[in-house]
C-alpha cells in the first residue's frame, strides 16, 4: 500500500512541475497545482482521463460546454476529447490517465500497415 497526502505536496512553478505519483500500464497519476490565472491550454491526451479537484477551483471548457468546479468535483474526459482547464484563484487537481500509455500516445507505437 501505498498513500499521498495531496495538500503536503510541493508543485513549485504551477502547472509547468506537475508531480507524476504513480505510473505503470494501468494507469498513470499526476498532481498539478495552477497558480493563480494558469491554465492547461487547449489539448488532449490518447487516454481516458479523470481529473479530480483537490483545493481551490477550476473552470473546464470541453465538448463546447464549460463547467466551474469546486474541490471535491469530479469530471471523466474520453480518449482525445479536447479540454482547456484555468484557474483565475489558483487550484490543485488530481489527473489519472488510463490506461498508460493509451494506444498513440507516443509516436512510432502503432503498429506498421501491412507492406
Amino acid at each position: 500500500m501505498r498513500s499521498w497526502n495531496l495538500h503536503e505536496i510541493e508543485t513549485p512553478g504551477g502547472s509547468r512541475s506537475p508531480v507524476v505519483l504513480e505510473s505503470d500500464e494501468a494507469a498513470r497519476t499526476v498532481l498539478i497545482g495552477l497558480d493563480p490565472g494558469q491554465e492547461l491550454g487547449d489539448h488532449e491526451v490518447k487516454e481516458r482521463a479523470f481529473l479530480l479537484v483537490v483545493g481551490g477551483s477550476v473552470r473546464v471548457e470541453a465538448g463546447g460546454k464549460e463547467l466551474r468546479a469546486e474541490q471535491g468535483t469530479l469530471i471523466s474526459f474520453e480518449p482525445e476529447e479536447r479540454r482547456t482547464v484555468s484557474s483565475p484563484d489558483g487550484a490543485r487537481i488530481l489527473l489519472f490517465l488510463a490506461p498508460w500509455p493509451g494506444a498513440g500516445h507516443y509516436r512510432g507505437d502503432e503498429p506498421s500497415a501491412p507492406g
